[in-house]
């Protein structure tokens, strides 16, 4: 967890803006989260997320956010300061140490698509459940790739960027995944829903291209050589940039939201 591919000066700002921009109360609410609930968000960065579980779980509640990296928390913790159901604990979310057969629902959503064993993220979430409780993950499949009208060699170029991200260390096709792997964890009554990650009908919206231009920007070291150099990745990157801009193009992505019941 200590290698983050997005890890940047400005990646806990992108977090916040993302997790402000994109509607999880009512993927909380459909999933069963419920007042007085105690809950796991696992891989809780910033803590945005984490204040709106602990506002819908209500002083009753109880929420647990646990992330890796220290600085993240300390966000976190500035974030939830003002309710004292937020408690906060650094740990790799596969290993956490926390005791078993604790929590009513268990949460993590953009982090599975970041490890490359997120089977034993899942056995984890299985093991800190409580009987009955609930294990959701709501994570990407095929961020980016779904656009119209797209010029041949921009789609050849997502095509390159989706393996090089691969490469790396990220499964941008995690969300289709995840029904699989809660089954081969023991997780039961395992359900899935799709809901929009962005839909742009037209010209993208500042945060949108401020966010994607700060992607293409912290992962270019990493995956300029799959383009044969800077040069090439920065002119696929501009191209991209241009179609989010395209005012007579479709762009769209998807999250999958999976959940499943601790027997």
């Amino acid at each position: 967890m200590s290698d983050y591919l997005m890890e940047s000066e400005a990646e806990a700002r992108r977090l916040i803006e993302q997790a402000r921009a994109l509607p999880v109360r009512p993927h909380l609410l459909s999933t069963g989260l419920q007042p007085g609930m105690k809950v796991l968000d696992a891989g809780c960065g910033p803590g945005v997320v984490t204040s709106i579980l602990a506002e819908l779980v209500g002083p009753s509640g109880k929420v647990t956010g646990v992330d890796f990296n220290a600085p993240r928390l300390a966000e976190a913790r500035a974030t939830c300061a003002s309710l004292p159901q937020c408690h906060f604990l650094q740990a790799d979310i596969r290993s956490t140490d926390l005791p078993g057969d604790t929590f009513d629902y268990v949460w993590s959503q953009y982090v599975l698509e970041y490890l490359p064993d997120p089977e034993r993220a899942i056995a984890e979430f299985h093991r800190v459940a409580r009987p009955g409780g609930r294990v959701v993950v709501a994570d990407v499949d095929g961020l980016g790739g779904m656009n119209w009208p797209c010029p041949p060699e921009l789609e050849e170029g997502v095509q390159t960027f989706h393996r090089a991200v691969r490469e790396a260390g990220v499964d941008l096709y995690i969300g289709r995944k995840l029904f699989h792997l809660f089954r081969q964890a023991g997780l039961e009554q395992v359900q899935v829903h799709l809901a929009p990650l962005w839909i742009v009908a037209g010209a993208a919206d500042a945060r949108l291209l401020s966010d994607w231009q700060l992607r293409f920007s912290t992962l270019e070291a990493a995956l300029a050589p799959a383009f044969g150099g800077k040069a090439a990745y920065q002119a696929f990157c501009e191209g991209y940039l241009r179609l989010l801009s395209n005012p007579d193009a479709l762009k769209y992505s998807v999250l999958l939201i999976t959940e499943g019941r601790k027997r």
